[in-house]
């Protein structure tokens, strides 16, 4: 008779990874309900409250406010100047950091961290104390007749600083991954800087690129507690959409601050479809960017 030892080998790597039915159950029973209580309800009150009164209403508080037009202009002023900035940032730090080797690398890397490990009302508070009228540089930028606090210019520093890490940090790790084999290839047929940058560079950290940009501007769009600290709370000036809605609250004008903030989840929820799209391209273009990098004859101009 065969023995126990022939009949029944080792486990299988599904029976090691598999857990009885009722364990993946209540695990995913219990994910999906937290889920569904900070989120989905939350979610779904907000828009059942902007359109309690009919679409027309719901138009209406967004468009015939004029501070509420201002606070929405105001935010598609700052964000786009703001991920403009990290952009260019986030391209030059992560060159620099996963191209070179130099003293402070680390301290750097560090740095741009920063900004998700301090609270956004501290980083409003440091901007208060450099720019304001009895800051480090506060006096000057007044006598020179540049206002930074309680205006745009200052909105967008602090908007620009709590968004810093979200390109970089994307866009580091990818380059590191990728190497620098392609580039030197293109810079030994001849390329200069900026066309193996826009031929080579680029077109491999696409997709890092966008992905960053979009988490990014999600930031940035709902950035509250940075803002509110310089920004004064001057309506129709500084109001940036999330303060307009908080101050709205304040104001016991609960249609137009559910339907302000029904406008900003609108915004989060294109962000996240943004993201999935994404994420579900194949990973190898997730990593190296839509096809090939177009080949560099030995002049450097396109083959």
């Amino acid at each position: 008779m065969p023995s126990d030892k022939q009949n029944h080998g080792p486990p299988s790597r599904r029976q090691l990874t598999s857990d009885p039915w009722y364990v993946r159950t209540a695990l995913i029973a219990a994910a999906m309900g937290v889920v569904a209580l900070l989120v989905g309800i939350p979610l779904v009150n907000v828009f059942f409250h902007a359109l309690e009164n009919g679409v027309p209403s719901y138009v209406g508080n967004l468009v015939g406010n004029s501070d509420t037009l201002a606070a929405i202009r105001l935010t598609l002023i700052v964000a786009p100047i703001a991920v403009a900035a990290n952009v260019v940032f986030g391209v030059a730090a992560a060159w620099t950091i996963a191209r070179f080797k130099f003293p402070g690398r680390t301290a750097l890397i560090s740095a741009i961290d920063l900004p998700l490990s301090v609270s956004p009302v501290v980083a409003g508070l440091v901007f208060v104390l450099l720019f304001g009228q009895q800051g480090f540089v506060g006096p000057w930028f007044i006598r020179h007749g540049f206002r930074i606090l309680f205006a745009t210019p200052g909105l967008i520093l602090v908007t620009t600083f709590v968004t810093l890490p979200f390109v970089a940090r994307e866009l580091i790790p990818l380059m590191e991954s990728l190497g620098e084999q392609e580039e030197i290839a293109a810079i030994s047929l001849g390329a200069n800087g900026w066309q193996v940058f826009w031929h080579v560079s680029l077109p491999n950290i696409r997709w890092g690129l966008l992905y960053g940009v979009i988490l990014c501007n999600a930031r940035a769009m709902g950035e509250f507690g940075a803002a509110y600290v310089v920004s004064g709370h001057i309506a129709g000036q500084t109001d940036t959409m999330p303060l307009r809605v908080e101050k709205l609250f304040q104001e016991y004008n609960l249609p137009g601050a559910f339907a302000l903030a029904s406008l900003l989840a609108c915004l989060a929820i294109v962000t996240l479809v943004l993201k999935a799209i994404l994420e579900r391209q194949p990973s190898a273009y997730r990593k190296v960017g839509f096809g090939r990098p177009r080949r560099l004859n030995r002049q450097g101009g396109k083959a």
